[in-house]
């Protein structure tokens, strides 16, 4: 079999967000122990060993990740936005909105996020075969379609909504970004979309914005119906040139049964 190419820089893992209850942050004074925020180094440690000692270990070949620059960012992300994170990066780390905290040594492992997604999108399109601050998917769909590729489908599997790729191309006919989401509706002012149904996109991007909310227990048959009955027909009338997947791992920890 063909080998599997990995893109990856260790100093992603100095991403560090904490310790609180659940993503609050918060120490309310009278717990002996504090757990650590739900998006932290260690899930991505023991995937990094499934990948280096589990049985496709093999199969992998090992790419280096590097930082992404500034201007890269913009193609997706605007000028403020980035100002915004290297003045709190700068000033020793911020909380961002509810959950999300930019600690030090966050920002150069989002740029090494970033870059490395960025080096794995040029990898595929050289025909060798993403709680963030920075949208990876968002930045690796804008390169692609910036390098000549004509429709790009995103399919995004989380607790959480894909609001910000949903947003970046929300008036796009040339991706389609589809979210099979747990029904949360709005969280305020940092998330103001619902993920509803009736989400569809704007102007020459209405239809081409997919939200499937999912109940509260939703397993492995409803995720294998969804994606039959929903999201095969809809990628297959769409006809993209490329699928970028976005695996958020929560739920799978989550919901395990129905």
């Amino acid at each position: 079999m063909d080998p599997l190419d990995v893109f990856w820089h260790e100093g992603m893992l100095k991403y560090e967000t904490g310790t609180g209850v659940f993503d609050s942050g918060m120490d309310p004074g009278f717990l002996d122990v504090l757990e650590k925020h739900p998006k932290n180094s260690d899930r991505v440690k023991n995937m990094l060993s499934i990948l280096k000692r589990g049985p496709i270990s093999p199969y992998i070949s090992w790419h280096p990740g590097t930082p992404a620059l500034v201007p890269q960012l913009l193609s997706f992300h605007t000028q403020e936005y980035i100002n915004e994170l290297i003045e709190a990066d700068r000033d020793g780390g911020k909380m961002l909105c509810t959950g999300t905290f930019l600690n030090p040594g966050s920002w150069d492992a989002a740029l090494l996020a970033a870059g490395t997604t960025l080096s794995a999108m040029k990898h595929i399109l050289n025909g060798s075969n993403g709680y963030c601050f920075l949208n990876k998917a968002g930045l690796a769909v804008k390169l692609a379609l910036d390098s000549g590729c004509q429709k790009a489908a995103v399919i995004d599997i989380d607790v959480h909504y894909g609001n910000g790729t949903a947003e970046g191309f929300y008036r796009s006919n040339k991706v389609l970004t589809i979210s099979l989401h747990m029904n949360h509706g709005t969280w305020g002012p940092s998330h103001p979309q619902n993920g509803s149904v009736d989400e569809l996109g704007e102007g020459e991007g209405f239809g081409y914005n997919m939200n499937i909310p999912l109940p509260n227990g939703t397993g492995d048959r409803g995720y294998v119906y969804a994606m039959t009955e929903l999201v095969i027909p809809a990628i297959k009338k769409f006809e993209p040139n490329m699928i970028v997947w976005v695996v958020g791992q929560d739920s799978s920890a989550t919901y395990a049964q129905n």
